[in-house]
Order: C-alpha cells, then sequence, then structure tokens
C-alpha cells in the first residue's frame, strides 16, 4: 500500500532528478531538447532614465503540458532566471499569475496549462539617454510536464528596452489582470503541531468560489490535505495540515488566494499573530454545488415526515400513539393538540439547530445529533425514559408532560401544554439519525448562511408534525380515529413495554459512550430516581402534594450524578466485524484511492438505531464479507458514537450533517453516496460490479 511517507519520496526524487537534469540540460547546445512549453521575452512600455517599466516571460505550453509556479507544490520545479542586464539596470521579483491545482497520484501540482505570463519590474540606469536601446537578456530554465512525463527545458531569450516614452505593447494589460492583487493589510498566522491557521483580511463582499491558498514557502504545508475555511466578519479564517515529515518553520508567509476558478486571486504575506476561533464554514469543492434553496426545503419536509417510520423514531411512536388517540375527543381539542404539538417539534428543531451553528462557529467540530455524543446527555434521557416507563405503568400521576396520561381531564390550556411538551420530547428524541432526503438538507444547513439554514431546520420539524396536523385539520382522517374510552387505560399500561426498552437500550448506550464505571452510576441515579418516584406515587393516592418533594429529590440526583461522576469516561473498544473493518482513516483512505482499491466506507454511532439496522441487514452479512473479500475491498469504519473531529470534519466534506453515511469508492477512486437505508444485497453488488 502507498503510504504518504512514500509519496513524500517519490516528491523528492522527482525534484532531485528535475535539478539533475536541468543541469545536465545547461551544458547541452540549445536545440539538445525539443520545447514543449516556449517562451519568448517581451518588454512593455518604453521607459525613462531612472524609472520602472514591466519585462515579461510569456509561456505556452503544448496541448497537455504544463508549467509550475514559484512553488510547484509535492513535485515539478520552479522556472530558474539568470539575467544579463547593462550597467546601472535593475531586474524585481518576478510576479506569478495564480496557478492552478493538479493533483495527480496523491501529489498535488500548482500549475499552469495554458498560456501563462510571468512579469517583473524593470529599472533602467540612471544614465540613460532618451532614445537608446537596452539589450536585456535571460538564461531560462524550466519543467515542462504531462501527467505521466516531465521533460526540462532552457532557453536563452533577449528583448531591448527602448528609453523614452510610448504605450504599452498589446496583451499587457491583460497578463497584469491576471496577477494577483496585493493585499493592503498583513495578514495573520500561527503554527500549531498539526497545522496551520491564517487570518486574512478580506472584505466579507469578496466572493468566494472554490477557495485555495498556495503557500510560496517550501516544507511548510501539506499541499494535497483539504483546506478548511471559513469567514468570520471581514477576516478569512484558513486551516491547513502542516507538511508531515520535517515540517519547516517560518517567521513569514508568502502566499496567494486563489478566489475561484476563473483565475482571480489577490496575494499577501503573513506574520506570526492572533488568528480568531470559529467563524462561518465557506462551502468548498463539490459542496458548492448546494442544490436550490426550494429543493432542500423539500428534502427537509420529506425527510421529517419520514422520520416518523425511521427505526430509531420507533421507540417514541408509543408517545404518540396515545395523543393520536386522545385527538378524537372534540374538534378543537384535535386542533389545539396538532398545533401545540407540532410548535414544540418545531421549537426543539430550531433549539438544537441553532445551538448546532453557534458551536461550530465558535470552532467545535460537531454535527447533527451532537447531543447524543455527550455522556450526560444519554443519562438525562434514560432517567426521563425510566420516568415515563413507571407513569405509563401508574406508578405515580404527572399532568406535565402530559402525552403520557389516560384521563382526558384538564384545561385547554393544560392540553396545550401537554401536547407542546410532547412536541419537545419527539423531536429531541426523534432527530438522532439521518434518513432520506434528510441527509442532504441538514448537510447543506451547516454550510449555508444562518436565516436560510433556520428555515431548513423548521421546515424538518414541520415535516416530523405534519401526520399530527392532517389528523388535526382533515375530519375524514380523524374520524377513522378511536374513540377515547377504557381501552385507553390498558393501552397505556402496554406503552410501558417499549418505552422500557427504550431505558434498556440508553443503558447500553451509556455503557458504550462512558464505559463501565459511568453506566453504574446512571444506574443508580435511575434506581434513586424510580424510588423517589414510587414514594411520591404512595403520597398521591394519599392525598398529598409531590411537586416539592419530587423537585428538590430530581434535582439532588442530578447535581449528586454531575458532581460525582466523571463526564470524560472512554468509551470501550470498537466492536468486532466479520468484514475486518479498519478504524477510518484518511491517509489509508487516500492511499488505497490512489492504488486503484475498492473502498466502503460507513459512518456510524450506537445511538443512531438506522445504523444498527443497516449493519444487521446490510452490512455484517456472510455474503457481503465474501464479495468484499473476492474484490479486495477495503472497509473503513467510522464510530462517531463519541466526538471525533476527523469523522465530523468527512460528514462536512461529504455534505452530510450526521450518521449514517455510507461511500463507495471504486478502482477509478471516485465517491458515490450509497442510500442511507440499505438493501441486503447492495454492497455485494457493489463489489461485483
Amino acid at each position: 500500500m502507498i503510504t504518504r511517507r512514500y509519496r513524500l519520496l517519490v516528491a523528492l526524487a522527482c525534484q532531485f532528478l528535475a535539478m539533475l537534469a536541468l543541469s545536465i540540460t545547461a551544458a547541452s547546445p540549445a536545440n539538445a531538447v525539443p520545447s514543449h512549453i516556449t517562451a519568448q521575452l517581451v518588454v512593455g512600455a518604453p521607459v525613462e532614465a531612472g524609472q520602472q517599466t514591466q519585462i515579461a516571460i510569456r509561456m505556452t505550453p503544448a496541448p497537455g503540458w504544463h508549467g509550475y509556479w514559484v512553488n510547484p507544490g509535492d513535485a515539478g520545479l520552479g522556472m530558474q532566471l539568470e539575467w544579463t542586464l547593462p550597467t546601472g539596470a535593475a531586474v524585481g521579483q518576478p510576479r506569478y499569475p495564480v496557478p492552478q491545482t493538479l493533483l495527480v497520484q496523491g501529489l498535488m501540482n500548482h500549475v499552469y496549462e495554458s498560456e501563462y505570463a510571468v512579469l517583473m519590474p524593470f529599472t533602467a540606469p540612471a544614465d540613460a539617454k532618451p532614445g537608446d536601446r537596452l539589450p536585456v537578456r535571460v538564461k531560462a530554465q524550466w519543467l515542462a510536464c504531462t501527467e505521466q512525463l516531465c521533460v526540462p527545458e532552457r532557453a536563452e531569450l533577449a528583448a531591448e528596452v527602448v528609453v523614452g516614452t510610448g504605450a504599452v505593447p498589446a496583451g499587457f494589460a491583460a497578463w497584469e489582470q491576471r496577477l494577483p492583487a496585493p493585499l493592503d493589510r498583513k495578514a495573520a498566522f500561527a503554527l500549531g503541531s498539526k497545522d496551520i491557521r491564517l487570518a486574512i483580511p478580506l472584505p466579507a463582499s469578496v466572493k468566494l468560489d472554490d477557495p485555495h491558498v498556495f503557500v510560496a514557502n517550501d516544507k511548510l504545508i501539506d499541499y494535497a490535505a483539504p483546506q478548511l475555511f471559513a469567514r468570520k466578519g471581514d477576516v478569512l479564517l484558513v486551516t491547513i495540515p502542516r507538511a508531515k515529515f520535517d515540517p519547516e518553520n517560518a517567521s513569514t508567509i508568502g502566499a496567494v488566494l486563489r478566489l475561484d476558478g476563473a483565475g482571480n486571486g489577490v496575494s499577501f504575506t503573513a506574520r506570526p499573530g492572533p488568528v480568531p476561533q470559529g467563524g462561518v464554514p465557506v462551502v468548498t469543492g463539490e459542496a458548492k454545488d448546494l442544490p436550490s434553496l426550494a429543493w432542500l426545503l423539500l428534502a427537509a419536509l420529506a425527510g421529517g415526515l419520514l422520520l416518523n417510520v425511521m427505526p430509531c423514531v420507533f421507540p417514541i411512536l408509543s408517545l404518540k400513539a396515545l395523543s393520536l388517540a386522545r385527538a378524537g375527543e372534540s374538534e378543537s381539542h384535535a386542533r389545539i393538540e396538532g398545533l401545540a404539538y407540532a410548535a414544540g417539534v418545531i421549537v426543539a428543531c430550531l433549539g438544537l439547530g441553532a445551538l448546532l451553528l453557534a458551536l461550530r462557529a465558535g470552532g467545535e467540530q460537531v454535527g447533527w445529533a451532537f447531543q447524543l455524543q455527550e455522556p450526560v446527555v444519554v443519562v438525562a434521557l434514560l432517567l426521563l425514559a425510566a420516568a415515563i416507563t413507571a407513569n405509563l405503568l401508574g406508578v405515580y400521576e404527572l399532568a406535565v408532560p402530559g402525552f403520557v396520561s389516560g384521563s382526558g381531564g384538564g384545561s385547554p390550556g393544560s392540553f396545550t401544554r401537554r401536547a407542546f411538551a410532547t412536541g419537545l420530547l419527539a423531536a429531541f428524541v426523534a432527530t438522532p439519525c439521518t434518513g432520506p432526503f434528510m441527509a442532504s438538507a441538514m448537510g447543506a444547513a451547516l454550510l449555508l448562511p444562518v436565516l436560510p439554514a433556520m428555515l431548513l431546520f423548521a421546515t424538518l420539524g414541520l415535516g416530523i408534525a405534519l401526520p399530527f396536523l392532517a389528523i388535526a385539520f382533515v375530519p375524514a382522517l380523524r374520524a377513522r380515529m378511536p374513540r377515547p374510552g377504557g381501552w385507553m387505560v390498558t393501552f397505556r399500561r402496554w406503552m410501558a413495554l417499549p418505552m422500557g426498552l427504550t431505558a434498556l437500550a440508553l443503558s447500553w448506550l451509556a455503557w458504550r459512550v462512558g464505559g463501565r464505571d459511568f453506566l453504574l452510576a446512571a444506574l443508580a441515579a435511575t434506581a434513586a430516581l424510580l424510588g423517589l418516584l414510587a414514594f411520591a406515587g404512595r403520597r398521591q393516592h394519599s392525598g398529598k402534594a409531590v411537586g416539592p418533594l419530587v423537585l428538590v429529590g430530581v434535582t439532588a440526583i442530578a447535581v449528586a450524578f454531575v458532581t460525582l461522576v466523571p463526564m470524560q469516561a472512554k468509551a470501550p473498544g470498537a466492536e468486532a466485524s466479520i468484514l475486518d473493518a479498519q478504524p477510518f482513516n484518511e491517509d489509508a483512505l487516500a492511499a488505497a484511492r490512489r492504488a486503484g482499491r475498492p473502498v466502503f466506507v460507513y459512518m456510524t454511532a450506537d445511538w443512531c438505531l438506522t445504523c444498527k439496522v443497516n449493519e444487521g441487514v446490510a452490512i455484517e452479512r456472510e455474503d457481503t464479507r465474501a464479495a468484499f473479500e473476492k474484490a479486495h475491498v477495503l472497509v473503513l469504519r467510522g464510530d462517531w458514537t463519541r466526538r471525533d473531529p476527523a469523522i465530523t470534519r468527512y460528514l462536512t466534506a461529504q455534505g452530510a450533517a450526521g450518521v449514517p453515511l455510507y461511500v463507495w469508492y471504486g478502482k477509478n477512486g471516485q465517491p458515490q453516496q450509497l442510500p442511507q437505508v440499505l438493501t441486503p444485497s447492495l454492497l455485494a453488488d457493489k463489489a461485483q460490479g
């Protein structure tokens, strides 16, 4: 398998051979090597004595060939110039146009695949006389390459600079427009152990389309690694991984920021200084081709609607069933409950979305369902599920949230509060997994501005609540609902079963995210809560008030748990897989793609029931294993149960907000996202195809 170290060794070998070939060519006759890039020295406008004009070296690659920027990247060699000038004349530093990126076999090159011109300021001697023709000569050496072959080339170029006044020759204006515009303020950079962070003073009004930073310093960054961009007001924040082996430090960084694919860019110099955290992510690469907002809203609505039948929502269907049954009491009650429930769902989705965007703006690598990556949230849900189970069994009575109440009594205000609380809980528990349509919508929400993103979160909530709204406002649907009666008491008792299973699943998840000791502490807190509720139920049966008692008891349990139990306990090791899956690693993925090996990447989490269903139905199967072994498929498994910045970055790059995510890389190395719900034969067919 080709490793990153091997890739860098190849790059160094290419550069050494290129320099060796150039040195041999320099001693050879001028016509010994055919030119695949023709060069011409062109002089700008006439110049007065002691003043400056521009001279240019015009480079014209043949079709399929390319030249290099001043820093060629992983492989290649920049142009070398040796000037012969009149006494008193001077030539300044070359200025290159914004280069292109060319990725070949995992090597990132900074190239020019069409005509380009390198411009330099020329200063005339102070004693030059009007009408003088100043001879300028240069010996130029460069490397001309295709994607398979490199050839060193050279030329001796000559021209004359006229002393006097006159117009700029045709073509110079176009060449100057292709040069990156220098920023009027210095940028700042911070060197970390693994990356370099830049703060570039760029007005927020400047449009970015496919940005990329070309660093002139050698051996400073990993050229082929993804670059992360974010905007914070009039500052562009860029994070670039450092060179993997023997990275050099720098007191200043010279670089060019490409703004778009049309060759527009700016040049800047960065010095050590403070670099802010956070910012709003900038859409780059393939993710920039986002669908229209209307399509995304439709996808969010459909995704929320389908979420009602996804496996990750099944445990709370019992809560909805009781509300559906009560919705047939009267038209007014039905509409009030439908609207209040929808309001609760939408508010919960908006709250989760706002918190998610705020955390990402603050620099946190989080995604959809981030709340279940926190052990304390898992325990809170465990306690809530246990309390609801006890309520359904009649251990105690609690008016709010009234989604578990078996009676139909209460004021209109209490009905509204109960339905609203039902919606809050339903959305909070229903959103850990991403389903069909929802994945693209939530992935886009992390890349869009705040207002469109929040609109997507609200639309997702509307989709989740849509069945209830339909029942509330469509009399024909409401007429099919069973009428309230004594059957509801029995039904309520039966509904304790799926809720109890939910509590057991959350106990298992507490072990997965926090370890054995954390689970024991969570179970002790659950036992204490159930004991408190049982005591409160006995007092209720005797007609005594229990509100203050329950409030104080729950507060004491919560304080004791948070104070005494460590929140950063390590999760247990990864589960065994019959596919011999390896932990997700970007380097392993890149190496396999370069080698032309098929790769199956799947992102999962222990709290994602959809993921677990897919693993049982389609992934952990003997026919899948046999097909993968025959095709020599590399399986990379990303466990997102606990927060993992590398997995979050990969999800974001794929336009996904959460799990499950399944990506297939064929022998050509191109990614293809698979559906969120896998069929049994899908993966085996992919390997065999």
